[in-house]
C-alpha cells in the first residue's frame, strides 16, 4: 500500500499539523494582542490553516514517526 494513503500516515501527518497550527496561532496571539477583542481572527484563522497546509507538504517528504518498512 502506498505510504500516503496509509490510515497510519494520515492519522501521523495530522497531529503534526494540528501542533504547527497551534504553534502559528499561539504565535499570532502573542505579537501585540492585549484584549480578546483585539486579536485579528481573520488572520489568525489565515496564518493557522497556512501553516497546517504548510506541515501536511513537509509531510510529504517523509514522517520519522511512520515505519517505512510496514
Amino acid at each position: 500500500m502506498n505510504k500516503l494513503m496509509s490510515k497510519d500516515w494520515w492519522e501521523k501527518a495530522t497531529v503534526r499539523a494540528i501542533k504547527t497550527a497551534a504553534e502559528a496561532a499561539v504565535a499570532m496571539i502573542g505579537t501585540g494582542a492585549v484584549g480578546i477583542l483585539s486579536v485579528d481572527w481573520v488572520n489568525l484563522a489565515s496564518v493557522t490553516c497556512m501553516a497546517a497546509v504548510v506541515s501536511y507538504l513537509i509531510s510529504l517528504g517523509g514522517l520519522p514517526e511512520v515505519d517505512p518498512n510496514a
